[in-house]
């Protein structure tokens, strides 16, 4: 393509990938996409480190995950600290949480996977190199999914609090004495005594300081 006809705001992009049928495959592919341009090719992580100490200006690496040697992971943790500007776009076939995890963690933008269309997988690059990110469809359905079980598990681990435990909680934080929240609830001493101390015991805390955090934590004082 005639240096003319790249538009000045194109992409530069790296391509990383052990199989070359891909990476060519995937240049191929995006030929008629103008503001995208293949800069560099790499066949492993090795030679991809090799090919970003000299090309400085890249925005976008879209890398494979499953290459032999160093990782697709492996690979974007140090982009991530060598190269902190340059985006990371994964490219999987797999879509399980702990892999999606795994490349949030290592600094990932995003993750496609190898069954994305043209104009998807054009989208998603241009998504991570304006600094957003891009997750396929069934990559943010198991994001959403993983986020629905945790909630569902930290709601079974929480111990079931009274109403009448929360306001005397919600009293204990606004620094109440026994006597006023007594008063207030028109319910005995004694009887906010023992709530204390069933509220202690409940949560596991060791004083009235760790139980207010505890309350805070999991939005007991609202």
């Amino acid at each position: 393509m005639p240096a003319s006809s790249v538009p000045d705001t194109s992409i530069d992009l790296l391509l990383v990938d052990d199989h070359p049928m891909i990476v060519e495959g995937i240049r191929q592919m995006l030929l008629p996409e103008t503001d995208l341009r293949v800069v560099a090719q790499a066949n492993s992580g090795k030679q991809a480190l090799e090919l970003l100490a000299t090309h400085p200006g890249l925005d976008v690496v879209l890398l494979d995950l499953s290459m032999p040697g160093m990782s697709g992971v492996e690979l974007a943790c140090a982009i991530r600290d060598n190269w902190p500007a340059i985006r990371v776009l994964a490219l999987s076939m797999f879509h399980d949480h702990a892999t999606v995890a795994e490349v949030l963690e290592a600094g990932g933008a995003g993750y496609v996977l190898k069954t994305a269309s043209r104009a998807e997988l054009s989208l998603a690059i241009r998504q991570v190199a304006a600094g957003r990110t891009y997750f396929s469809q069934d990559v943010a359905d198991t994001l959403l999914q993983n986020r629905q079980i945790t909630s569902s598990l930290e709601a079974a681990d929480q111990p079931a609090i009274t109403r009448r435990e929360r306001e005397i909680l919600q009293l204990i934080a606004r620094e109440h004495s026994n006597l006023e929240i007594a008063e207030a609830l028109f319910i005995s001493e004694r009887t906010v005594e023992t709530h204390r101390r069933n509220l202690l015991a409940k949560t596991k805390c060791k004083s009235m300081v760790g139980l207010i955090q505890y309350a805070i934590r999991h939005n007991l004082l609202s």
